[in-house]
Formats: structure tokens, C-alpha cells, sequence
């Protein structure tokens, strides 16, 4: 016999029956029948957060890691403003998130009334789906809709506005039951199609990305491109989607990218894309591959028949997800090619780092350093700015799930998304890699991660500006820097006054001794590393810059 639940009560059951074990939240008084019955809902966590920025990065990291929506809950006008930036990541990153956002009450819809926004109008530009639950009988039906929305295809966030007074009401209707992604198989004509291109290819190269990789299909992925000798290349911040260690992985493409790799791309005669969108980083502002790339010839293969023709002319185009694709290509072989090897040896190359004259602290040697004394599959968390570029260029990515990056470039991910990956990995190394800058947009989730029990490491490097910006203004107007410089706070003394140990390093021979007293602790720590601002990346200087 079904019992009578408010509607809040019946939100929270829906998410039992769908899998949820944790959600991130600022609470707010528009949503207080779903906090009400999360008290007697002892099968989900329910993480805390200081911002509702954090609160969505959590959410969509979490969707990362699992494959399932993270599930964020904010309250309405300024709550969901401040969570849209986590919605527009996980949309640009194909990450799975539900967005819960509490509402005004029905009968004063369309007034304007307290913090009143057209939600449906404002998100659907940046979500697969943006509704509103008007009736609470539906709310089995909207809820996995919204799991189904936001797994399947291309995966990405979907908003769901919750009027207070609905949220009330009691109903008598039954739960849906869990929804899984719908496979995604490859026909068998489109294998045999590549396995002909294959066949009269002289040099091919393959670029992975996007959603939905996992252990299995990464390591057939990996088979195949060592078996044929494919080079495998990955796109920007999609480096976990091949274990780096793979002998065909070539690098990764976005910004800064090895000169070799970026030549191999373009005397490719055959492009196999499997799951990247070829987005503007991937393909440096769609220049490095066009999108009728003469010469070349190009297999698409991406989950959403959306995507596939919607930039680039393709030549072959297969609607599949990675895990049926990788396992299409298990049989497949295509000849052999010499490639891999020649552009593995040129990747290794690139992604050793050589010490660099005259510099007190020198983050490539304290890359090498970590890759030493860390695990090889570390969760690597970082939001955007220069400083990531270190990390990109030589840390080893030990494969799905282990880089956390938006591929949006929003500031301020690499703290919450630590944070989400602790709770969701325990007993997992997990980095947070931030800017001076990046660090003060979510640096106020230390307190969450503090309060939850979180274990996480912050490598934090100062260098006194906004320094994505300063280097493209020295690029554009040489000598002029505007409105970029930063005056900092002591970060060290900031972390230990959220709860945390902390350390400030300012030469790379102190960087090894402070890691090593780091990985003793646990809980919250940071290494707060002052650097020149003069070393702009991890091969270019502003000075330079300047000389052009």
C-alpha cells in the first residue's frame, strides 16, 4: 500500500530509489520540506558548502567519478546565480548534474516577489533541461526524466525549479524505478567502413575525450592503438582518458601543447575523435584542425547524434558511447603503423622537466617531485590559470577519474572538486592545484572540506596576479599590465585558520622536504608556493613576451 508523502518527502525518496548517497547544498528557506525529510534520510549525505559556486562544482565533480548526476540544492534568486557557473561546467565538461533549485510559492509567481527568477528561461541556455514542478504527483516522473536527461547521450546538467508551497502538498503516488544509461551500440558497417580507412591510412592519429570513459574502455582503447601503433593524443583536460603510461599516448592537445604533437596532427591523413567535441581549446580556436580540414579525413564518434556534423565535416560518423566503441575496436586491426612509438618518444621527452636557470622556485622540478612521492593514480583537481599548465605538460594521468579540470576554464574548481573527490574516494590521493587568483574564488570550501572530513592536499601557487591575463596582455599590449596585479593574504596562516597544516615554500629545494612533511599529515593541507610571475608557463617568460 502506497502511503500519503509531502512533496518534500517524496523528492528525497526519489533520489533514494535513484541511487543518491550524497548531495551538495547551501540551505535556503525555500526548500525546507526537503531538509525536513533529509534528517530521517540516513542513506544520503549531505555535504555543506559555504558557496553555491562550490556547491555545483562539488555536484558536477561528483558526476564526474561516478557517472550518476551529482546533485546539488540551492535556494532561489541569489543561490541559484551564484550555482549557474557549476551548471555552465557541467555542461561544457558533458558531466551529469541535477540542480534542485527552491522556489517562490505558486501563487506569487510572475509578481516578482522575494527573489523570484524565471528559472526555466534563465538555465535552459546552459542545461540539457531546465523545468519546473508545478505538481507534486509528478515528481517521480520529473526526477527521472531528469536522471535519464542527464546520463544519456551527452551527458550534462539538468535544472529543476521546486515551488515552496508544492514542496507541501501531500499525494499518493508510486516511486519510479532506478534509470540506467541506455548502451549505445556500434554497427557493424561503420566498423567495417573504419577498418577500410584504416587500411589505406599512411598516418593516423587518434584524439580521445569527452564523457564516459572508463577503466575497460580506456584499456581497450589502449590495446588497440598499442596493437596498431595509432598514436593516441588526448584532448584538452581530458588527459585521464588513456592511462598516460599507454606506449601509443602521445600527449594532449588544448593550450601549450608539444610543438611535436601539434605537427603530428596536422600530417595526419586519418582523425579517429572518440568522444571529444573538438571544442575551440582542443583545436586551438578550430585552426589546428578546421572544420573541413582538407586532407584529411576525419571519423566522429560521440554518444549525441547532435554533435556529430554540428562543427566538422566527417567523414564517417558513429553514434556510440566510449565503452561499446572500445569494445567494437577490440577485433579491429587495420595494419600496423610505426607512429606510436616515434610520438610516445617525443611525448616523453616533452613531459620531462629540465631545470630552468636563475629561478628560486621552478614547478617543474616540483611536478617530477610529486610524480615521485605521490601515487600514480592521484586525483589530480585544478581549476583554470597558468599554473595548471605544469601539471598538464609532465604529470603522468593514471586514467579515468583521475583529472578534474573544467574544460569551461572557470576559476575556482580545483578546491570544491577536491573536496567532492575525498568524500567520494576515501583513502585516494587527492591534489587541489590553484592560483593566487583561482584560490580566493572557492578557497572558503576549505571550511567544508574541514567540517566533512575531507583529505586533501592544496598546492597553491602565488605569483601575485591574475596570470592568464597579465600574459595575454603582454602578448597584445607589451609593458602595460592592467588591473591584473594581486595582493595576497599569508595563505599558510589562512589554511591553518580554517583547521589545516600548511606550509610556504619559496625555492624548489624546499619543495621535496615540505611535500614529504605534507604526505605525514592528514585532513586539510597546503603548500603555498611563491613564484615569479615572470615565469609566465612552463617554457615561456613575460620578458618574451614582450620582445615578441
Amino acid at each position: 500500500m502506497i502511503e500519503p508523502r509531502t512533496g518534500g518527502r517524496l523528492l528525497v525518496d526519489q533520489l533514494v530509489a535513484q541511487g543518491c548517497d550524497r548531495l551538495f547544498t547551501v540551505p535556503g528557506e525555500s526548500f525546507l520540506a526537503v531538509l525536513d525529510a533529509l534528517h530521517d534520510t540516513p542513506a544520503i549525505d549531505v555535504v555543506t558548502c559555504r558557496q553555491e559556486g562550490g556547491v555545483t562544482f562539488m555536484a558536477c565533480a561528483d558526476g564526474a567519478l561516478t557517472h550518476r548526476p551529482g546533485i546539488a540544492f540551492v535556494t532561489r534568486g541569489p543561490g541559484a546565480t551564484n550555482a549557474a557557473i557549476g551548471v555552465h561546467v557541467a555542461m561544457q565538461d558533458s558531466q551529469p548534474m541535477i540542480l534542485f533549485v527552491g522556489d517562490v510559492d505558486r501563487s506569487t509567481r510572475d509578481r516578482e516577489a522575494f527573489q523570484e527568477i524565471d528559472f526555466q528561461a534563465m538555465f535552459a541556455p546552459i542545461a540539457k533541461w531546465a523545468a519546473r514542478i508545478d505538481d507534486a504527483a509528478r515528481i517521480p516522473e520529473y526526477v527521472a526524466r531528469a536522471y535519464a536527461t542527464a546520463i544519456n547521450g551527452r551527458p550534462g546538467p539538468v535544472v529543476l525549479a521546486l515551488p515552496e508551497d508544492m514542496l507541501l502538498d501531500t499525494v499518493t503516488v508510486p516511486d519510479r524505478a532506478r534509470v540506467e544509461r541506455v548502451a549505445q551500440a556500434v554497427d557493424e558497417d561503420s566498423i567495417e567502413h573504419l577498418r577500410d580507412l584504416l587500411a589505406t591510412a599512411e598516418n593516423p592519429l587518434a584524439i580521445v575525450g569527452g564523457a564516459g570513459w572508463d577503466v575497460a574502455a580506456a584499456a581497450a582503447m589502449a590495446d588497440w592503438a598499442t596493437r596498431t601503433g595509432v598514436p593516441l593524443a588526448a584532448a584538452f583536460r581530458r588527459q585521464d582518458a588513456i592511462a598516460n603510461d599507454c606506449p601509443a599516448y602521445a600527449g594532449n592537445l588544448g593550450y601549450g601543447p608539444s610543438p611535436a604533437l601539434v605537427e603530428r596532427v596536422r600530417g595526419a591523413d586519418l582523425l579517429i575523435v572518440v568522444g571529444a567535441r573538438l571544442g575551440e581549446a582542443t583545436t586551438d580556436g578550430y585552426q589546428l584542425i578546421t572544420p573541413d580540414h582538407p586532407g584529411q579525413r576525419l571519423v566522429h564518434v560521440h554518444p549525441d547524434p547532435e554533435e556529430l556534423g554540428r562543427t566538422y565535416a566527417t567523414d564517417l560518423a558513429i553514434c556510440a558511447g566510449m565503452a561499446e566503441f572500445a569494445e567494437a575496436l577490440v577485433p579491429l586491426d587495420g595494419g600496423v603503423h610505426p607512429h606510436a612509438a616515434e610520438a610516445r618518444t617525443a611525448y616523453e621527452a616533452w613531459s620531462t622537466p629540465r631545470p630552468r636557470d636563475g629561478v628560486a622556485l621552478d614547478l617543474g622540478p616540483c611536478v617530477a617531485t610529486m610524480r615521485e612521492k605521490l601515487p600514480a593514480d592521484t586525483i589530480i583537481c585544478n581549476g583554470a590559470g597558468n599554473f595548471s599548465g605544469w601539471w598538464h605538460r609532465y604529470w603522468r594521468y593514471a586514467g579515468p577519474g583521475t583529472q578534474l579540470a573544467p574544460t569551461a576554464g572557470a576559476m575556482g574548481y580545483g578546491v570544491p572538486a577536491a573536496v567532492a573527490a575525498s568524500l567520494r574516494r576515501p583513502g585516494r590521493s587527492v591534489v587541489a592545484l590553484a592560483g593566487d587568483g583561482d584560490f580566493l574564488m572557492n578557497g572558503q570550501e576549505l571550511a567544508t572540506a574541514v567540517q566533512h572530513g575531507a583529505d586533501l592536499l592544496v598546492i597553491l601557487v602565488d605569483n601575485g596576479a591574475y596570470g592568464t591575463i597579465r600574459m595575454h596582455q603582454e602578448r597584445e599590449y607589451p609593458g602595460r599590465p592592467s588591473a591584473t596585479r594581486l595582493v595576497n593574504p599569508d595563505f599558510a596562516a589562512l589554511a591553518r585558520a580554517y583547521g589545516g597544516w600548511a606550509e610556504t615554500v619559496e625555492r624548489t629545494e624546499a619543495f621535496a622536504p615540505a611535500l614529504d612533511r605534507a604526505l605525514a599529515e592528514r585532513g586539510v593541507r597546503l603548500i603555498h608556493c611563491r613564484t615569479d610571475v615572470e615565469q609566465i608557463t612552463a617554457g615561456l617568460t613575460l620578458s618574451a613576451l614582450r620582445q615578441g
